[in-house]
């Protein structure tokens, strides 16, 4: 399974330079296959593509089974996945991967494309850090305590959860983690009814979610959760600052060396696990109360993180202080608390009870007074809300959750063309309240 992931990122990569430069070639050439002579690219002449990476572009039949015309220009992912027998043929030592495992591998790099059409970023090259994983989408079997792979034959492993009566197996994703590896089973059962998400209509209670640092979350209502501070509390961060020196101090290849990295990635899995087992009990608690909809804030967390812009002294040229230094221990919590997967998981949970998940824009959330509207910086003295303009004082947390809370209400009552709904200039509703027919499963070891 090492040499698989080893291979499969090997062709990743291989996939993802075959399209920048199939890109980059169409991109000087234009619609020519050469622009000397300004000759039209063809697929008898050439290979160029203008939607597709580099090969064959067109397909061989332009019917389907149904004597239905279809389109004759292939997709890129449909011309590397027909290349893969050549792949196979040029490089024997690919045969021993599933093929499907292979295909996945393709539709893998699509999902990289289709997020960065939609804003996330462009796709980029793997290394052993970011690339541990890959997927089945048929062949498996599971009996008892034994599961069987295609091609890696039948092994043990620890069933954390049983497989329910009537549900088939869709996918399974195997990963390798620093403690071994793990399996995650996706299974369907068409009989299960989809979600629902209840109307904005029928919303009638809503509770206000405002994350902070010093407690995880400030609710409506009053309660609030702590914030365990899982990797930057003083003790393990003490822990981690030996490990990593034990790294640096051993020889580089060494044995040793790698012993000492392996206790440092340990202790990594270790936080990280605690986190995601502390944001599973959060949610519920969030999402197990008696309401209809839960406003959560709209937040741009990587741009939270983002680094200080430079400042230098227009005579010397020197660099100036930017704050940069005091910004580091903030962003190290921001990153400890893990608001993005929290969000993700209050949103899986609500779609899965029929409640609807509104995010507002936070703007002055925790400034606005809430007696006269007042919004001034100088109204929140750390945890303290007073307001400059009329004495009104209150948590300054639970005040935010309160008027994040208000500001989900008009957007569902539909006041949000009154004057005093001008803060929701960003909300929107989370495209995960409509869930699709499934359940997902916990991963196995």
């Amino acid at each position: 399974m090492s040499n698989w992931v080893d291979m499969l990122r090997g062709h990743y990569n291989w996939c993802l330079n075959d399209r920048i430069i199939q890109y980059n070639q169409q991109f000087f050439q234009g619609d020519y296959c050469q622009i000397i002579h300004q000759v039209e690219a063809c697929p008898l002449t050439c290979f160029v593509s203008k939607n597709g990476a580099t090969g064959n572009p067109w397909k061989d039949c332009k019917v389907d089974k149904e004597g239905k015309l279809k389109n004759p220009r292939r997709s890129a992912s449909d011309i590397q996945i027909t290349s893969l027998p050549d792949l196979k043929t040029s490089r024997p030592w690919y045969s021993g991967i599933d093929s499907t495992v292979l295909q996945q591998n393709v539709k893998r790099l699509d999902s990289a494309y289709k997020n960065f059409f939609e804003g996330r970023g462009f796709p980029q090259f793997k290394n052993r850090s970011n690339f541990t994983s890959f997927t089945f989408v048929m062949g498996v079997k599971i009996q008892g305590n034994k599961i069987y792979l295609p091609k890696l034959g039948w092994m043990r492993f620890y069933n954390s959860r049983s497989i329910p009566d009537g549900f088939t197996i869709k996918a399974c994703a195997v990963r390798k983690r620093q403690n071994g590896w793990y399996v995650s089973i996706r299974i369907e059962n068409k009989s299960v009814p989809d979600y629902i998400a209840k109307a904005l209509e029928d919303v009638v209670k809503v509770i206000g979610c405002d994350l902070g640092i010093a407690k995880l979350v400030h609710l409506s209502d009053g309660y609030q959760i702590k914030n365990p501070k899982f990797s930057t509390n003083k003790k393990v961060k003490r822990t981690l600052k030996i490990r990593q020196r034990r790294v640096s101090r051993q020889v580089k290849g060494s044995n040793n060396r790698k012993k000492a990295a392996k206790k440092v990635g340990l202790l990594h899995q270790k936080i990280s696990d605690r986190r995601q087992a502390h944001q599973w009990k959060t949610a519920h608690k969030i999402v197990e109360r008696n309401i209809d909809a839960i406003a959560l804030e709209n937040l741009h967390i990587s741009g939270m993180l983002r680094r200080c812009l430079v400042k230098t002294d227009e005579k010397t040229g020197r660099f100036l202080k930017n704050g940069q230094s005091r910004k580091k221990g903030l962003n190290r919590s921001i990153s400890d608390a893990g608001w993005g997967e929290l969000i993700l998981k209050i949103e899986y949970l609500a779609a899965k009870q029929g409640k609807v998940v509104i995010k507002v824009n936070p703007k002055h959330s925790s400034q606005e007074c809430r007696n006269c509207g007042h919004i001034d910086k100088s109204n929140r003295d750390g945890e303290k809300f007073i307001c400059v303009e009329c004495g009104y004082h209150e948590h300054a947390d639970i005040g935010a959750a309160k008027t994040i809370r208000d500001r989900a209400l008009e957007m569902v009552r539909g006041d949000s063309a009154k004057p005093g709904a001008m803060h929701l200039n960003a909300q929107n509703i989370s495209p995960r309240s409509k869930s699709k027919r499934g359940e997902a499963r916990e991963p196995y070891h």
